[in-house]
């Protein structure tokens, strides 16, 4: 009577398990930024090329004749923006097991208000959506692209608390140098300024969440490279 023994998962198939509460501190920083690169350069083609590109501020006219020139471009500019809302809520799930050992419950907040945003970001897709649907009406569709916008930034406060949450974890892991975390803490305080700024400042035209980018970029960098000396498991 022969006794069958079943090894014991690789390390390879335990990183790639779609659970994150599973996956290891180096698979986690790995998943999140490989998700964060990807996202610049969708972001860089669905809204600043495709979407962006295509609007001309106050103009409907122009605007709708825009669009209907270039329907596939709109279209495919959306696409990369639903993949980017796919991958914010992958980019939460690998900060959570990155994080998680610092505090759980913080990295676990941090990971919620991510998803939180990136389902703001859903609904203001659907108003691009709703604008390709009404390019026969030019005022209804730019007022339907101008609440794309009005949901967008008001969803980066709540993804501003996210990266506020990420500066303090970053801050107290160990593992991270703190400049890091200081950068990450200046974008999300630069995301909560410009939504202060849209509450109570008539016209306000958000500007400080650009000053994020050099954090968040940092970042990433930080994922790829020092990620990979975090633990296995």
């Amino acid at each position: 009577m022969s006794t069958q023994v079943h090894p014991s998962p690789s390390a390879t198939e335990q990183a790639f398990t779609l659970n994150p509460l599973r996956w290891s501190q180096r698979t986690g920083a790995l998943v999140a930024g490989i998700a964060l690169t990807a996202m610049v350069f969708l972001s860089i083609f669905g809204y600043l090329i495709a979407i962006n590109g295509l609007v001309t501020v106050n103009d409907a006219t122009k605007t709708a004749a825009a669009i209907t020139a270039s329907p596939a471009l709109w279209l495919a500019g959306i696409g990369a923006m639903c993949v980017v809302v796919v991958l914010d809520v992958v980019a939460a799930a690998g900060t959570f097991a990155l994080f998680r050992p610092v505090n759980r419950v913080v990295s676990a907040v941090a990971g919620l208000m991510r998803t939180t945003y990136a389902l703001f970001l859903t609904v203001a897709l659907s108003q691009l959506v709703l604008a390709f649907n009404n390019l026969g009406s030019p005022e209804a569709a730019l007022t339907a692209i101008e609440s794309f916008g009005s949901i967008w930034n008001t969803a980066l406060g709540l993804f501003g608390v996210a990266l506020l949450l990420i500066a303090y974890l970053s801050i107290r892991s160990g593992f991270i140098p703190k400049i890091f975390g200081i950068l990450i803490g200046i974008a999300g305080v630069g995301y909560i300024a410009d939504l202060i700024g849209l509450v109570i400042v008539p016209g306000f035209t958000p500007t400080f969440g650009l000053f994020g980018f050099v954090g968040e970029t940092a970042m990433i960098f930080w994922l790829l490279i020092g990620g990979r000396r975090l633990p296995r498991s």
